[in-house]
This record gives structure tokens, sequence and C-alpha cells, in this order.
């Protein structure tokens, strides 16, 4: 059996968001947020689009948007590139959740919790370390919980998660080492079919049962992801080699120190000049230290 990769957009959404996810989602909830523990009884699969409240706020999507036990809203996102700004957008998303969940004229005591569940494949926290982080509101000095208890952040770090198929224990184990190696697998290891969750989870995954569309649409993610992945790369070696020969040799001519000041300056530029048809303004100048002035400056040469 091949499998498709549950980390890509399409297939993370039909894996856990379809209406046939109700008891995958459940299990993988359970083991993401509650340790393995029953604790989500029922679930209802929302649709995830959030319609803007205010004129002029846009549009989102998210990945998978679902109630547990009717109290508590989830919005779980698989995030496959570190692109800027990704941190303010989940601080965006958790934040419209829970506004959006009020009509006009309706109490503020009518809101419920938000969790906001982010599966990410590259390091989020490199200063942490640790597999799962969660984030809620505190006092700043005493570090005491704010009174309501209604906004959580749960990150979840792919390359933080070393386990091999023998070492896996419990069943957020099972999980993460699908998100992981789902696609590299042939046959569903007998730990995992154990879990029935876990194999309807391949069930979906398995390409012979997906149609020629949805293939198409699979690969169509897996060329984009890996078209931004290489053109990153690119850019950056690109930048970096053309800024240190250009700054080296205006350091032969015009000394070491003064060279080497204009080549980092040259780098930046080169890498941002490979960077323009890439990301936009305020991400090149997060990457690179360089002013909106220089970057405008490239963009009408």
């Amino acid at each position: 059996m091949r499998f498709i990769n549950p980390k890509t957009d399409f297939a993370f959404k039909k894996i856990f968001g379809s209406e046939q996810s109700h008891d995958i989602l459940i299990s993988f909830l359970n083991a993401m947020l509650y340790d393995g523990n029953d604790t989500i009884t029922a679930i209802e699969i929302l649709n995830p689009y959030l319609a803007p409240r205010i004129r002029g706020i846009k549009d989102t999507y998210l990945d998978v948007k679902a109630t547990i036990n009717n109290t508590t809203n989830v919005i779980i996102e698989m995030q496959v590139l570190n692109v800027e700004g990704f941190e303010k957008r989940i601080l965006y998303n958790a934040a419209k959740t829970y506004s959006n969940q009020l009509e006009v004229g309706e109490d503020y005591t009518d809101l419920e919790p938000v969790i906001a569940l982010t599966i990410t494949d590259f390091p989020m926290f490199p200063e942490l370390n640790q597999l799962i982080s969660r984030f809620i509101l505190k006092e700043k000095t005493y570090l005491t919980d704010y009174p309501i208890y209604d906004i959580e952040l749960v990150f979840i770090e792919l390359p933080n998660f070393r386990k091999q198929l023998e070492e896996l224990e419990t069943l957020t184990d099972k999980w993460l080492y699908f998100l992981k190696t789902a696609k590299k697998l042939e046959i569903v290891p007998p730990v995992m079919g154990s879990v029935p969750a876990i194999q309807k989870a391949f069930e979906i995954a398995n390409q012979a049962n997906l149609t020629r569309e949805e293939l198409d649409d699979l690969e169509h993610h897996e060329i984009f992801i890996y078209d931004q992945r290489n053109a990153i790369k690119k850019a950056v070696k690109q930048g970096l080699q053309q800024g240190l020969e250009q700054g080296l040799q205006q350091g032969l001519e015009q000394g070491l120190e003064q060279g080497l000041e204009q080549g980092e300056l040259k780098a930046k530029l080169a890498i941002a000049k490979q960077l323009l048809a890439v990301l936009d303004d305020e991400a090149i100048i997060q990457a690179t230290g360089l002013s909106l002035e220089q970057i405008t400056a490239l963009r009408n040469k």
C-alpha cells in the first residue's frame, strides 16, 4: 500500500476534517490535548471558514475546526512552511474564533473556550526544545493565571518527536508517528493498527481509495511546498554567494573592515532580490534586516 502524506494541507483535512472522521478526530485530540485519556466523548466538525464580523478584516480558512463535548471550540492547523507572520496568524485565528461566537445582543458569558492546536513540521520554539508547548494568559510578574481560562495555544513540533516504531507506547506516540512517517510506510504496523481510529486514518490515507482528482490535488499541494522550500534555499544561497564575492572584492580594494561592512549589505540586498517573488515586503525586512525604503528601491528596479 501507498499512503498520502498527512502533513499536506489536502491530506490533513481529508483525514481529520471530513464527515467520516469524527472518531479519528476524537482519538487524535484526546492524544494531543489530554494525554490519551478519553476526555472528549462527543465532537462536531464545523465549517473551517471564519467570516469576519468587521468590514476590512480578512477571511480565514482553518485546516480543521470542531466543537468538543458541546463546550469547547478547537481549531487545528498543520503547518509545513515556516512563513513570516505565522505566530501572529495563530493568535489572530484564536481571537477571531473566540469573538465570532457572539451575535449582536448576546452576553459575554455565552463565550466558550477556544483551543488553537498547531502542528509544525519545523522547530517553533528552539529555545524550549520540547515536543508539546502550551500557552495561556498569565500575569507578567507573578505568573498567576488570568481568571478566565478561555484561550489556549498548543504547539506540537514534529522535529522533536524522534521515537522509532519499536519505541511507540502511548496513543500520542502513535498519532505523531502516523503524521511523521505514514507516507514512507507500505503496510499498517500492527502496533498502530490495533488502535481503530488510526487504522481508519490509514484507510483514508490509502492512495488506492482516492479519486484521480484527489490525487491531482494532493500532487499540486506537494509540488507547491517543494517549490517554496527550494525557492527560499536558492535565494539564500545565491544571495550569500553574490554578496560575499562582491564584499571580498571591495575589501581588497578599500580595506578589510570597510569591505566586510559593504559585503554584508550587498549580501542582504542580494538575498532580498531573490526573495522579491516569494515573500512580501514585511517578510523580507524581517529576514534580511533591510529597511522598507531599500526593499522598495529593489522592487522599482
